[in-house]
């Protein structure tokens, strides 16, 4: 090695930091060495913020372990392109001005992103509770909502300034230290170069084939295991592991014994079948006495946990109108949202199946011409409409309800006059109960029947609503949100109960999902506890439900309460034909999946692994056990694995429930 040109700057640091600085991969070992720094920063950060949540025991001390190693091989990872580009740089160009210029430019730059990544993950992390996974992927498609409800969120200027401010002063203090100033006066031959730049790359690339973020232990308390993590690993990891292969990653039976134990747990005897082959899901579902022809209008409430209704006890009086509708209608007490994203809502409440692993159905190829609620009632002459606040082609959802029995009104649809408030996911929910009751208007007068599944917004994120409505000021916070939420389902119901086809309808409030899910358990299944709400005076006699519940139940519920008998590939029961001790619930995650039954849970896991635990009635607490029924450890594992494998061999099309299995080759699928 030898000095290209000379710096009078002070090298700070100890002799040996000084070798590993000064020579051409300086720059690499440079980059590790902040990009370790900012990860470790983050990880206290997100400690800090978590501390009420964690356990301070050996899982913490092994998240502090493991972290790191991870952190190094993500730094190592990301610092690939800078080592081939300082592999091939000719040497003329290596010490050029406008290289090193570059170089500096460069190093803001880095330290920005460094810092604005590291705050990314800490709002992440306040919204959902994980380091980044397959959602903050998913985000990157939807810009202009996510960007948009970040904007109105959060003080951007004052964020952005802030974080401009520290990359300035790390980039101060890494001028001030003289480290880059004496890499860039060092040269090292190119052949010099090309073994090291093998290893830099191929260390790193040959660790990452063998090494998963699913390979940490599973500590007794989640928190700690997602501190173990690295957010910038994970965000890339996820590119791979948005689709999980059910048979690749979970613990499985053979084929056909899934289905047909999965056949059962329809509650569906042999004889209402419609074959003795396993892959033939099609099923015939009797519902006795005439079919009543009445409207369906179901309300999917964006975030709304059970904790903020006052029919569950929470003294806030938040929720008076949802309340009311309670108590004069059905109260299923004991229901719980299959996943923690809108999508996973939207896929069980219409599909009726429990959630795969990985990305929800909504966003996977082959979701067309699907088995649904929407296609079971468009086909007796309902008219079957989505309607959205915001863009429909937000989360695929345009795509999804359009080829799957539903014709969609969001925001594309309305003139602009009618939307009068709205935030970066669209108009506010008033604005949308407008729009449903003109569309019921007009389709009641045509004389036809109508099943609407309305996505409401407004209790999102920035939780800014229209002022002068409740007595929260608009942007303060989720309570302010959630009460407005209640305030607008008052006022719909006040316009529905002025119109003619009121007393003819099936109302069914419900949440896509709860307002936050993560928590100390591998899944926190006490926060997956949603309200479902049937209301219908007249039609359906008021109380209260305590079966075990989920949302993939609703649809064949509401069919059950038309009286309609169909043939069905629905995994759902309806809810007032279940015996109380037949009550269960499928709740999961993008990569855990578990079932609920009364007083017993299993999870099971990509490593192909499961989880025992216990839990009081009401699913307020779990714990872990040694073991649970086999019984249901082989039902968990046989509604997933058919589920899965159902979908994926395109067997709960339509078409299939028409026309029958198609004709294979072999006898197997």
């Amino acid at each position: 090695m030898n000095a290209t040109f000379e710096t009078n700057r002070p090298f700070v640091g100890p002799t040996w930091w000084k070798r590993l600085v000064a020579h051409r991969f300086g720059g690499v070992t440079i980059f590790v060495v902040v990009f370790l720094v900012f990860s470790a920063s983050a990880r206290v950060a997100l400690t800090l913020k978590a501390s009420e949540f964690i356990d301070r025991d050996l899982g913490l001390v092994a998240a502090y372990t493991i972290g790191p190693l991870f952190d190094l091989l993500a730094a190592l990872l990301a610092a690939i392109p800078l080592v081939l580009w300082l592999t091939i740089l000719p040497r003329r160009l290596f010490e050029s001005a406008f290289h090193r210029a570059l170089v500096w430019v460069s190093v803001w730059i880095g330290l920005f992103v460094a810092a604005f990544v590291a705050a990314a993950e800490w709002v992440f992390w306040h919204e959902l509770g994980v380091r980044f996974n397959f959602v903050a992927v998913d985000y990157l498609v939807y810009t202009n909502e996510v960007v948009g409800n970040i904007w109105q969120s959060y003080p951007m200027p004052a964020i952005l300034g802030g974080l401009a401010l520290l990359a300035t002063g790390a980039f101060w203090v890494l001028r001030r230290s003289g480290w880059v100033e004496y890499w860039l006066a060092s040269a090292t031959d190119f052949r010099r170069r090309l073994p090291v730049a093998a290893v830099l790359v191929g260390v790193p690339l040959v660790a990452v084939a063998f090494v998963s973020q699913s390979d940490i232990p599973q500590f007794d308390n989640n928190n700690n295991r997602e501190l173990a993590k690295n957010g910038t690993f994970s965000f890339f990891a996820a590119f791979r592991s948005m689709e999980l292969d059910y048979g690749a990653f979970y613990r499985t039976v053979d084929d056909r014994q899934a289905l047909v134990r999965a056949r059962a747990l329809t509650g569906g005897r042999a004889r209402d079948f419609r074959s003795d082959d396993p892959w033939d899901f099609v099923h015939r579902v009797s519902n006795p006495g005439p079919e009543r022809r009445f409207n369906v209008v179901q309300l999917t409430v964006e975030s709304l946990s059970i904790h903020f209704l006052g029919a569950f006890t929470d003294p806030r009086g938040l929720t008076p109108n949802i309340d009311a509708v309670a108590k004069d209608g059905v109260l299923f007490a004991r229901c719980f949202a299959t996943g923690t994203r809108t999508t996973r809502g939207m896929e069980a409440l219409t599909l009726s199946i429990p959630p795969t692993p990985g990305r929800s159905i909504i966003h996977r190829d082959g979701n067309d011409g699907l088995f649904s609620l929407g296609s079971v009632l468009r086909d007796r002459g309902y008219d079957t409409a989505f309607f959205y606040g915001g863009y429909s082609y937000f989360d695929n959802m345009q795509q999804f309800f359009s080829s799957n029995g539903y014709r969609v009104v969001d925001r594309n649809s309305v003139a602009k006059d009618d939307v009068t408030f709205a935030t970066a996911w669209g108009a506010c929910d008033e604005d949308l109960y407008r729009w449903t009751v003109r569309e019921a208007d007009r389709i009641h007068d045509e004389g036809r029947p109508f099943h609407f599944f309305v996505m409401t917004t407004s209790n999102h994120r920035p939780y800014t609503y229209p002022d002068g409505r409740i007595d929260i000021p608009s942007g303060t916070g989720r309570e302010g949100a959630v009460k407005y939420s209640d305030f607008a389902i008052g006022e719909f119901f006040k316009a529905a109960r002025t119109r003619p086809w009121f007393d003819s309808t099936i109302f069914v409030i419900v949440a896509d999902h709860t307002a936050s899910s993560a928590g100390k358990d591998e899944l926190e299944i006490k926060r997956y506890r949603v309200p479902l709400i049937i209301y219908a005076p007249g039609l359906v006699e008021s109380g209260q439900v305590l079966t075990q519940c989920s949302q993939i139940d609703v649809p064949p519920t509401i069919l059950g309460l038309l009286g309609m008998s169909y043939d069905s590939v629905f995994f759902g029961r309806d809810i007032f034909r279940m015996r109380p001790k037949e009550g269960r619930a499928w709740v999961g995650n993008y990569q855990k999946l578990g079932q609920l039954r009364l007083r017993e849970a299993v999870v099971l896991r990509p490593d192909g692994t499961e989880s025992f635990y216990g839990c009081d009635l009401w699913a307020e607490g779990l714990h872990r056990v040694d073991d649970v029924p086999p019984k249901l450890v082989d039902d968990t594992v046989a509604g997933y694995q058919a589920a899965y494998l159902l979908f994926s061999k395109g067997l709960l099309k339509e078409d299939v429930v028409r026309n029958g299995v198609p004709q294979r080759a072999d006898s197997a699928w």
